[in-house]
């Protein structure tokens, strides 16, 4: 009987362990720190640092090194892969570093061009109520709510977007949200965009891909 019940409980450990393992996924390498989602929830982390129960040991130029229940795994960057027998085609889109410290590219939001900074920070794409009126956005239709910004607490309306494209990487119905003053000044990248693409930085060069 008590082999039974440390079977039980052996199978018990084994399941929770692979259900802890399936709900870990790596969003973005940004130099030695990783974006992980842990169980729905996620934080950027550094050597050493834990969410969830997973610690992060170190990256590589592809892969992020956890630790799960004492044990170190290498989790690769998250892919979407077609279905059909053809390879599928990856989009690539390369961005310098400049002499801000800031990853700034041009988007195509809603079919109209505006520089965009690439920001894992942000949890969805932000933008000024200026950026929305050039953008043809009418942020009055949107949700209202506070967001917490560099400037305190300020009125915004959480609005979705058509589209949002990056050289050619294209994610659809992308939520935003519209700040209702003139912060941000450049509008934000946020990962309600990122999160649908793979992030790698390396040497100042900033790589966002896709598999169509």
């Amino acid at each position: 009987m008590n082999r039974v019940c440390a079977l039980a409980v052996a199978l018990l450990l084994l399941s929770a362990d692979v259900a802890l393992a399936a709900s870990v996924e790596v969003q973005a390498l940004l130099g030695n720190n990783a974006v992980l989602r842990v169980n729905g929830e996620r934080k950027m982390l550094r050597p050493g640092e834990s969410i969830g129960g997973v610690t992060l040991v170190r990256t590589t130029a592809t892969a992020a090194i956890v630790r799960v229940n004492g044990q170190e795994q290498t989790l690769d960057l998250s892919r979407r892969v077609g279905t059909s027998y053809e390879e599928p085609l990856e989009r690539v889109v390369t961005i310098p570093r400049n002499n801000q410290n800031q990853y700034l590219t041009t988007a195509q939001i809603n079919g109209r061009g505006t520089p965009v900074i690439v920001d894992t920070g942000a949890n969805i794409v932000a933008m000024s109520l200026n950026h929305a009126r050039a953008l043809g956005i009418d942020a009055s239709q949107g949700q209202p709510g506070p967001v917490e910004t560099a400037g305190g607490v300020m009125t915004a309306r959480f609005v979705m977007l058509n589209s949002v494209s990056v050289g050619g990487i294209r994610v659809d119905n992308v939520e935003a949200t519209v700040v209702e003053s003139d912060y941000p000044a450049t509008v934000l990248l946020g990962m309600s965009y990122l999160r649908h693409v793979k992030i790698l930085e390396h040497n100042g060069i900033l790589s966002l891909s896709r598999f169509d």
